[in-house]
């Protein structure tokens, strides 16, 4: 398989006059992105990098941010982005912890580098003005270079996406070159996306959606338009100006956009694909969407950082809910929620937990220097997830929630997410979360949370309610 910077220069020998990256002002075509590409693999060369080290990067979707994501494939620099939002503790605990040589980061999180107590042989290289001990990134690239060459091969270690943490440190997920690759065609097969097309780059580079957008666009000479910090009007506006052709968004994202009083369907009638993934979308927002867009292709993408896709399912409307089927790269199964042996698999309509086999194309091969993480997630070649869900009679997945999430009401398992999808169909509910509330009776009484889209009557809601526990035991 080729690796990452021979991937980039298959598309610029394809077509270097191509449109590559759009940011503000800022145009570049494959060949003129690919000199300041090949500028700034020279520079970590000039400040001492070396093929595997770690450089932590704390950036917003911008075409430094872009091209530092590239420089670091060409090179071999594991790549470690994380939250441009990070507080100074969770900057600390990314350089340390990834044992990183080098950080890069813009104003905005500038203070929070400064107050994270980092030693002084971390290289600070800073996109704005540069302070006292920090390179200034514009420097980097001013010195120009040798046309970059790829240094490595597709075995090596792309970069390390971090894992939300709620109970404890984040989890840093490695993944060699072999397999982003392999998550970037299959993202670009399962997305149906033609050579070419424009995408929206608001998914945050230390994320695996804006990962995957970035370097599928490479694989199909597309376009990357940066948004640096999302604001649903400015989407509005981008994806009009600049024609943007397949938008890959979390449900909120597109929630904002249908709402947002700018919006109106000529606006936005460029974009005809569209997809998400990173959280569930309700059954009413996913009709809201389809009105709105009447998208000619509406893809749920089931996934994570750890594997990248688990199912697909290429028209959300057919079966709302629905997670579709095994990508092209994976086999998905669900085990007993107690259990684990990947060979305890449950029956259609049971609920479960979700695993991948770790022998997918895509997937990671364990979590950095977290063995008790991997013990409780890797089981004989298998990536138990947490993730709850059942196939139906069709054998289409359904994703519930997750193991830690499920409220359990008179000794029966419920699932939020399930409730709510059920509860945002009717008219009157613009928005619902559902939790499990204490109750004598039944532990946990499943308790729904609306925001009205009107006005609704207290008979109305019940009746609501009603319909949705008769469809649902134990509510």
């Amino acid at each position: 398989m080729l690796d990452l910077g021979t991937t980039y220069l298959a598309a610029l020998e394809r077509d270097p006059d191509a449109s590559a990256i759009v940011d503000g002002d800022v145009r570049l075509s494959y060949a003129e992105w690919y000199t300041r590409i090949s500028a700034l693999v020279t520079a970590l060369d000039d400040i001492g990098l070396k093929r595997g080290d770690h450089l932590v990067s704390v950036l917003r979707n911008r075409w430094q941010a872009a091209t530092l994501h590239w420089a670091c494939q060409f090179a071999g620099i594991i790549l470690t982005p994380i939250n441009w939002r990070a507080k100074s503790d969770e900057v600390s605990y990314a350089v340390h912890d990834s044992e990183a040589r080098a950080i890069v980061y813009e104003d905005f999180p500038a203070k929070a580098v400064a107050a994270a107590g980092l030693d002084g042989s971390i290289i600070r290289i800073s996109l704005d003005d540069a302070r006292p001990g920090e390179l200034r990134f514009a420097d980097l690239l001013a010195g120009g270079g040798a046309t970059a060459k790829s240094r490595v091969d597709a075995e090596a270690w792309s970069l390390m996406l971090y894992t939300s943490g709620t109970t404890s440190k984040p989890k840093g997920v490695p993944r060699r070159q072999r397999a982003e690759r392999a998550a970037a065609i299959a993202h670009v097969a399962q997305n149906l996306y033609g050579y070419g097309e424009r995408t929206l780059g608001v998914m945050p580079l230390y994320h695996t959606m804006g990962v995957r957008s970035l370097l599928a666009c490479a694989i199909t000479n597309g376009t990357f338009v940066c948004m640096p910090k999302f604001d649903a009007g400015e989407a509005i506006r981008l994806i009009e100006r600049e024609r943007i052709e397949n938008l890959y968004l979390v449900p909120t994202l597109y929630h904002d956009i249908v709402n947002h009083a700018d919006f109106a369907p000529e606006r936005v009638a460029s974009a005809r694909k569209l997809g998400f993934a990173g959280a569930p979308m309700t059954d009413g927002l996913l009709k809201m969407i389809d009105a709105a867009f009447k998208p000619e292709l509406f893809v749920n993408h089931y996934g994570s950082s750890e594997i990248y896709t688990c199912t697909i399912d290429q028209d959300a409307r057919r079966k709302p809910g629905s997670a579709g089927k095994s990508g092209i790269n994976q086999m998905i199964r669900v085990v007993a929620l107690d259990g684990e042996d990947p060979d305890q698999i449950v029956g259609r309509g049971v609920e479960g937990q979700i695993i991948a086999t770790l022998a997918g194309d895509e997937a990671f091969e364990g979590y950095w220097r977290r063995p008790e993480a991997d013990e409780r997630s890797l089981k004989d070649g298998w990536f138990f997830s947490s993730d709850t869900g059942y196939y139906d009679a069709d054998g289409d997945l359904f994703v519930t929630g997750r193991l830690d999430d499920m409220i359990i009401s008179g000794g029966e398992n419920v699932s939020p997410v399930e409730v709510e999808s059920l509860l945002s169909l009717h008219p009157a509910v613009s928005e619902v979360a559902v939790v499990g509330m204490p109750d004598e009776r039944w532990g946990k009484a499943i308790t729904g949370f609306a925001q009205r889209a009107g006005a609704a009557t207290f008979h109305a809601s019940f009746d609501t309610c009603s319909g949705v526990a008769s469809r649902k035991p134990m509510i």
